[in-house]
């Protein structure tokens, strides 16, 4: 597996995960171990826990060092918790995981990777999760709405919602926001003229916790965004580089 000293930031954004935290930021320090506390950050986002999350991070601060916990007061949904984390970032990449360790932290090292060239328009690295762990009924729910997706939106993935994403801080905060838009980054990268890469990473079954999502859940946001998405790549003319003369 590659690594790399390129200097980001983690953002993690959690909603009642506290027996989830211990085992997962031990994995963050362990990953981390060898490299340069000084190159890293990992900022986790409380999104309305009622189940002590907040408290639980505050005490993991002890375990690894350069863990930031930010709080939203009530819930506000996961975009809004991970723009919190990426406007507070302090490093120019950002990547993003999900906080209930399903994702490997081992697999930083592959998001990370493609930023190393000199490739200055590369907008995204993505996640692609092989062998998932979700339920039949959740896999058999994105056999239906992929094709549907790729058909409106072009975007090339087979798996949109993976939890893994890299990108230059600059370009997150230039794409347009809204709820839910955490679904449709490649797209809107896309849309911003940028370069996609497309990265194998591993899943793994939820051993603490429940899901926060349903398939009717996810059905009932999830077609009029989709629509508004495709809406929204159509109305678009292209990223212009303007020149000051």
């Amino acid at each position: 597996m590659p690594h790399t000293a390129l200097p980001f930031s983690l953002i993690v954004a959690v909603k009642d995960e506290k027996e989830n935290m211990a085992p997962l930021i031990g994995e963050i320090a362990a990953t981390m171990a060898e490299r340069d506390p000084s190159t890293y950050e990992a900022i986790f986002i409380d999104d309305g826990s009622s189940d002590g999350t907040p408290q639980e991070l505050a005490r993991l601060k002890a375990v690894l060092p350069a863990l930031r916990v930010l709080v939203h007061g009530r819930n506000l949904g996961k975009s809004a918790a991970l723009r919190t984390g990426i406007r507070a970032a302090r490093f120019p990449i950002v990547v993003t995981m999900d906080g209930d360790g399903q994702n490997d932290p081992a697999d930083v090292h592959l998001m990370l990777a493609p930023f190393e060239g000199a490739r200055p328009d590369l907008g995204i690295v993505a996640g692609q999760r092989i062998k998932r762990q979700d339920t039949l009924s959740k896999r058999w729910a994105s056999r239906i709405a992929n094709p549907i997706r790729r058909w409106l939106l072009n975007d090339g993935t087979r798996d949109s919602v993976c939890g893994w994403k890299a990108m230059p801080r600059e370009v997150f905060l230039s794409l347009p926001y809204f709820d839910n838009m955490h679904r449709f980054l490649i797209a809107l990268t896309l849309r911003e003229g940028y370069e996609v890469e497309l990265i194998d990473v591993k899943d793994r079954l939820r051993t603490h916790g429940t899901s926060k999502y349903t398939n009717w859940g996810r059905l009932m946001v999830g077609i009029p965004d989709l629509f508004g998405m495709a809406w929204l790549m159509r109305r678009f003319r292209g990223r212009v580089d303007a020149k000051e003369i």
